[in-house]
């Protein structure tokens, strides 16, 4: 049985193909394209307050993040005892998922257009979060800047972490392919 490849592809990865890739090699003297940078994953990790005590909040963040990435996230356990957070190893206290392909081109999407412009006095994303690796972390501190979480439904505001994994190691380059795909960074580097 042959693969049958869908004809649905997102918007940026035809941003990427067309418009992306040539200016970074342009700016960067790739003497391939191939070298141009390319963002691999997107991890949103969430911690869980409270998931000590109430167990049912960990399901709760579950639901939210497959609400909000159309996956199906998966709770993350702590590592070690820590007594003065009656804290024991193996318990669930947060929840990951790692978006790939097209839900992740669709997730990124749906943050810079949509989600983003949503937080309150939003000034543009700050450009120092990058780990000296080609990495890109994101704090967001609130859930319901996302418009598929009901307002209503929300019993307690909570934060996460999205983490944008690039191809490249040189943080210059990840943040060159990330402003070219629409990232709203708030101060231009140089």
């Amino acid at each position: 049985m042959a693969n049958i490849k869908s004809a649905y592809s997102p918007r940026l990865v035809g941003k990427y193909q067309k418009e992306v890739i040539a200016k970074l090699v342009d700016k960067f003297k790739f003497k391939s394209v191939m070298q141009a940078p390319k963002l691999e994953k997107i991890v949103i990790n969430k911690g869980v307050n409270g998931a000590v005590t109430d167990k049912k909040l960990v399901d709760v963040a579950i639901n939210e993040l497959e609400l909000i990435t159309g996956q199906k996230p998966v709770p993350t356990y702590s590592k070690k005892d820590i007594s003065n957070f009656k804290l024991r190893k193996g318990i669930p206290i947060g929840t990951r998922v790692t978006l790939r392909g097209v839900k992740m081109y669709e997730f990124l999407d749906r943050l810079i257009s949509v989600a983003l412009p949503r937080v309150r006095d939003f000034k543009g994303v700050n450009d120092k979060s990058f780990d000296g690796r080609g990495n890109y972390t994101l704090g967001v501190t609130e859930q319901i800047i996302f418009p598929e979480i009901d307002i209503d439904k929300v019993n307690k505001i909570s934060g996460m972490d999205i983490t944008f994994v690039t191809s490249t190691s040189d943080d210059q380059q990840a943040y060159e392919l990330l402003k070219e795909l629409g990232m709203p960074f708030k101060n231009i580097k140089k």
